[in-house]
């Protein structure tokens, strides 16, 4: 048992109150069993309870065995000196505040529900590689419930990343159009190249790279010659004549702009498990061909009217010898950005981009329009969602891929079956 359950049983008192009393025989009644705490010290603030006649205000902690206050050292802690009662699932020791006084303890162990705690036993007993926890227990949960509680972890992915673009625009002076191009560039790695991507931009500011967007050669020289692609000694492999004139562009721009010292290595980069289509120098090909071809990142992406509008964006034509090299130097065929690529970048870049700036200034409405672009596109499939789907989770569109893939890392995979609307719905002693 965690302690967790516990603090679920209390919040929504779905205990055994008959003669309900302390340790000591203290007849006790809960008129309100206080508030969560998320920060330090105990565990719920501002319940009311009744001790005998006497009425009390104050703290309530919360533990496993009544031994824990000790093991925690709140004996020694002026903040658990407001606890006015100590709930526990054993009491084994008495427990007191700095000042030696006693606090009242209340132990749950045989006044817990059997059906909660034989689901919750349950719930937990399942082996770490179980995928879904409650799968079993699946078919007594409502589709509402399922439903709703989808609804949430869609809001709360989105949440978490729409909080991450606003930390990135702060950082970079409130400029939106800075953000959108960092945002793109690390979305451009697809996880494995996300870091080395996200320095480049560091690397290459806007401001810079908007000097130079009509000239595709110069925004090729200063792109491959940051990432470390026009190193010839570095890569142990020739160049040809193109690439040694994008060289020694990027050296001319690199002394113009004082970019020395700056520069990525080749040997940064990830090429291990990587089909050559997803090849880092093949997405910084895609990339310049983006800057090269869409005068501006943030408004287009902004205003879009659809997905079918972003995909068009997303869609920007190579220049002739970018369409037959993987890298400067390297012959090889290359494509614009695949269709299931730029629905992973709308879906993680341009929707958190969008939720950030409508919670800015403060539009409500255009939350719920950036939303709904993950309801156009479709759903993504992986072994997670294929679990998910297949034990009975609605599938159909990527807003349904981000619920479950949120609800497995969130709540599944660290068993907050608890914290989880689905969980607590099986928890909740049935009459």
């Amino acid at each position: 048992m965690q302690e967790d359950f516990l603090h679920y049983i209390w919040q929504h008192q779905y205990f055994d109150k008959t003669d309900l009393q302390t340790d000591d025989g203290q007849p006790i009644t809960v008129l309100h069993p206080g508030h969560r705490n998320p920060d330090a010290g105990p565990d719920f603030l501002q319940a009311r309870l009744q001790l005998g006649e006497v009425e009390w205000s104050g703290a309530v902690e919360i533990h496993l065995r009544a031994s824990d206050w000790h093991r925690h050292q709140h004996q020694t802690d002026p903040k658990y000196d407001q606890v006015v009662l100590h709930v526990v699932y054993a009491s084994d020791v008495p427990v007191q505040r700095t000042n030696g006084s006693e606090i009242p303890v209340l132990a749950l162990a045989a006044r817990l529900p059997a059906g909660a705690l034989a689901a919750y036993e349950q719930l937990r007993g399942q082996p770490p590689e179980t995928l879904l926890p409650c799968a079993p227990l699946l078919p007594q949960v409502s589709e509402l419930t399922r439903t709703m509680m989808l609804g949430r972890t869609l809001l709360e992915r989105m949440e978490q990343k729409a909080d991450r673009v606003t930390e990135l625009h702060e950082r970079l002076g409130q400029d939106w159009e800075a953000t959108a191009w960092h945002a793109l560039a690390a979305a451009f790695g697809f996880q494995k190249n996300a870091e080395p991507l996200a320095r480049l931009a560091k690397a290459l500011p806007l401001a810079l790279l908007r000097r130079y967007r009509a000239d595709a050669r110069q925004l090729a020289a200063l792109v491959f010659g940051q990432a470390g692609f026009l190193d010839e000694e570095a890569l142990k492999e020739p160049l040809d004549e193109f690439s040694r004139d994008l060289q020694t562009e990027f050296g001319f721009l690199r002394h113009k702009h004082n970019l020395h010292g700056t520069a990525l290595a080749a040997h940064e980069w990830n090429f291990l498990r990587l089909r050559p289509a997803n090849f880092p120098t093949v997405r910084l090909i895609q990339l310049v061909a983006l800057l090269h071809a869409r005068p501006t990142l943030f408004d287009a992406l902004l205003t879009a009217r659809d997905g079918r509008a972003l995909e068009q964006f997303f869609r920007a034509p190579l220049p002739d010898y970018w369409q037959n090299h993987t890298r400067p130097g390297r012959p090889g065929k290359v494509a614009e950005l695949g269709r299931s690529s730029v629905h992973l970048l709308i879906t993680n870049t341009v929707v958190p981009l969008r939720v950030a700036y409508a919670r800015s200034v403060g539009n409500p409405e255009q939350v719920e329009a950036a939303l709904s672009l993950l309801d156009q596109l479709p759903a993504e499939r992986n072994h997670l969602t294929d679990a998910y789907e297949a034990a009975g989770f609605r599938h159909t569109c990527a807003a349904d891929s981000q619920a479950l893939l949120a609800l497995h890392r969130d709540y599944c995979a660290p068993r907050r079956c608890v914290h989880c609307g689905i969980g607590a719905s099986l928890l909740r002693p049935r009459s």
